[in-house]
């Protein structure tokens, strides 16, 4: 057994492939930097831009349900790299800063249909999508449909492919650090 700690890199624009090098150039030209935990799914030739695909993918939830979404599953992956990036993010889709450890905590109080969205989320990510027939029908009678629920299974599996990343790689940070809940 090995005592050594293989420290993972963070790529930098030159060290990546020529496809990887053009969406660097896309991601500093929308974002102003290229997230370094972006860079590193750049460690693969086509991860970073299957990455960005899942991500900016159409979707029947909103901005700000997708952000519940983001900041829900981080704290329940513990990812200190996404709480901090969804941090930020969550304060831009117009949520205050007690309202996004309130979310990251699995609740919304302050609007019952995210309420309902953040518990369902908790409790997806907990159970590894075993949720109890109640749950599932609590969702839907709060008037999210079939493709919702499609959706939200997709974004959450976006935010677990960053989360493990980040967890397994232990990249910097390179957003604010989020506040300890």
């Amino acid at each position: 057994m090995s005592t050594t700690v293989a420290a993972f890199t963070v790529p930098t624009r030159e060290s990546v492939s020529p496809t990887n090098q053009g969406l660097f150039d896309q991601l500093k030209k929308g974002l102003g930097m290229v997230p370094n935990l972006y860079a590193t799914l750049a460690h693969s030739e086509t991860a970073l831009g299957d990455y960005l695909t899942l991500q900016n993918r159409k979707s029947s939830l909103s901005a700000k349900q997708r952000e519940v979404i983001n900041l829900v599953v981080s704290q329940v992956n513990e990812c200190q790299y996404c709480l901090a990036a969804h941090a930020v993010l969550g304060k831009m889709r117009g949520f205050t800063d007690d309202q996004v450890l309130e979310l990251r905590r699995g609740r919304a109080s302050f609007n019952i249909d995210l309420d309902t969205l953040a518990r369902f989320v908790k409790s997806v990510a907990e159970n590894r999508g075993k949720v109890s027939d109640d749950e599932r029908a609590e969702l839907l009678d709060a008037g999210f449909t079939q493709e919702n629920v499609v959706d939200i299974v997709i974004a959450i599996g976006d935010k677990i492919i960053t989360n493990y990343l980040h967890n397994i790689t232990e990249i910097p940070v390179d957003f604010p650090a989020a506040p300890a809940i």
